[in-house]
């Protein structure tokens, strides 16, 4: 009987390798943190921290900063992008802000209008200078 109950909470626990996401017609107002690596497919109007990944779909859209450590964007972000790790944009992102990376990777069709500064990784925000 409690084998049983254990089996079934288990399989209940969250897994560490969970994607948040927030699907094609959601619409979120308000600034989000995140442990784990997130997808967006729908609309974030507010700032972004992710410990892990950020993936912006093609429907995808975020008005506002970006701190993770890597992000693959398809659709578009207006705000800066801060990524300690890498920046991937495919062919169909847009960015419209400022980039801060240590590597990025840009395939042609890609649309960026800001400045990019890599190279160095972006500082750690516990990290003082």
């Amino acid at each position: 009987m409690f084998s049983k109950k254990n089996k079934m909470s288990k399989n209940n626990e969250v897994q560490p390798t969970a994607v948040n996401l927030i699907c094609d017609g959601t619409s979120i107002t308000g600034d989000i943190q995140a442990s784990r690596d997130i997808r967006i497919d729908g609309f974030l109007n507010g700032k972004m921290k992710v410990n892990g990944k950020v993936v912006v779909g093609n429907t995808g859209k975020i008005q506002g900063d970006v701190h993770c450590k890597t992000i693959d964007v398809s659709g578009m972000v207006e705000g800066n992008i801060i990524a300690s790790e890498m920046v991937n944009l495919k062919n169909t992102a847009v960015i419209l802000g400022n980039i801060t990376t240590d590597k990025i990777s840009v395939e042609p069709g890609a649309k960026f209008t800001g400045t990019c500064k890599m190279g160095e990784p972006a500082p750690k925000k516990d990290e003082k200078k």
